[in-house]
């Protein structure tokens, strides 16, 4: 047998969780096979990083399995076995598998540490139980378990997550004259909290707060503030804090274009909407076709079809593709205009295209018709289709 040293078995574990990065999960296996070949028997540390790879890239399952394996060899499983499989069941938001997880710890004399309760608390959370949340949260200061920052913001975080906005600031207020300091994602969930409960002036401060802590805000935290102002029918506070962050040198994603571009168009700033979505196409922005459709929709939605047309040529000539979506959008925007003859035309440019089957296409333009009284017209699109579904009723 081969003597094991403390840094082979941490190769070891490296290798596989290399493996598990990779996205070659089903090589974890073989990982494991090897190691025993060469004499190298798995230890704790090496089933605890296959669990939690196997969590991470394969399911739940797939680590029960590797734990029933582990207590087949007589290797008994400790707090971080557990919190690893209460973790990928959180994943999933499979809580009873957590509770029952729980249970078994403590049936084996495990003892939950505050990793445990955090992941347990973030499951109640992320399935709308604050208040059991916050019972977990009881319990570990009933058990006098040292408490992490970590702890912290998943309390503040799921607050807010689930409209508890007010109850997170005070929450906050509170830790914070404790020395406990918020992470960015703390006080992004915050800012978002106030901006959906409509209290854009205490994100605003919120937002102030943040800089004079030491965090650097994202694009999240300004385009979430900046959209509130929009909401709110606060253009052009929401369009200064556009132009700090850019003078400020953070770059804005597609989204954030996408939502200046929106009040643009609503409020009637078509030629300023125009620079906006233009500079999406031409200043090198990774534009996919979500990105795109949502661009025509935009404009579609406010009636500007030629401006639509012209961002599909612009785009399609810098080598990005419409999909059955996009013809789909276009559709329907030409039948809210009025334009059913451009409208069928689309259609039949979608089917030379190999789009004939876009049923979605379709049902917009059998609505349309139907909307605007034609219901002979609607009738006979319908009889003329290959394909058919239940939606597709005139």
């Amino acid at each position: 047998m081969v003597d094991v040293t403390a840094a082979a078995r941490v190769e070891m574990a490296e290798i596989i969780v290399n493996e598990c990065l990779c996205g070659k999960a089903k090589q974890l296996e073989k990982a494991e096979v090897d190691g025993i070949r060469i004499g190298l028997q798995p230890d704790v540390v090496t089933y605890n990083t296959l669990i939690a790879a196997y969590c991470r890239c394969v399911g739940i399952d797939a680590g029960y399995s590797v734990l029933h394996r582990m207590k087949e060899v007589g290797i008994n499983p400790d707090v971080i076995t557990y919190n690893s499989l209460i973790a990928g069941a959180t994943r999933y938001c499979l809580l009873f598998e957590c509770l029952d997880l729980f249970d078994e710890m403590l049936e084996m004399n495990i003892l939950p540490d505050i990793w445990s309760y955090n992941t347990l608390m973030n499951c109640f959370f992320k399935l709308g139980k604050p208040d059991e949340a916050y019972r977990a949260f009881q319990d570990i200061l009933l058990k006098d378990i040292s408490v992490h920052s970590a702890t912290f913001n998943i309390l503040c975080n799921g607050l807010c997550m689930n409209g508890y906005t007010e109850n997170s600031l005070m929450l906050l207020r509170s830790l914070k004259r404790y020395g406990f300091i918020p992470q960015l994602v703390t006080y992004n969930n915050l800012i978002h909290g106030l901006c959906k409960s409509g209290r854009g002036k205490a994100a605003m401060e919120f937002l102030n707060e943040l800089e004079e802590s030491g965090h650097i805000p994202n694009a999240i935290t300004y385009t979430t503030v900046m959209t509130c102002c929009f909401r709110y029918r606060q253009f052009e506070e929401g369009l200064k804090i556009f132009a700090e962050m850019k003078n400020k040198g953070y770059t804005y994603d597609v989204f954030a274009y996408c939502t200046v571009a929106s009040m643009l168009l609503k409020t009637g700033r078509i030629t300023e909407a125009n620079e906006y979505l233009g500079y999406i196409v031409t200043s090198g922005f990774s534009l996919d076709t979500v990105s795109f459709n949502t661009i025509v929709y935009l404009y579609c939605k406010e009636g500007q079809l030629e401006n639509a047309y012209k961002l599909l040529y612009e785009a399609e000539k810098g080598g990005l593709e419409s999909d059955k979506y996009t013809h789909a959008i276009l559709i329907d925007g030409l039948c809210k205009t009025g334009n059913f003859q451009e409208a069928r035309q689309q259609l039949n440019r979608m089917s030379m295209t190999g789009f004939d089957s876009n049923l979605v296409a379709w049902n917009s333009f059998i609505n349309g018709l139907c909307k605007a009284g034609h219901f002979d017209h609607a009738l006979q699109t319908f009889e003329s289709m290959d394909v058919k579904d239940s939606v597709t009723l005139p």
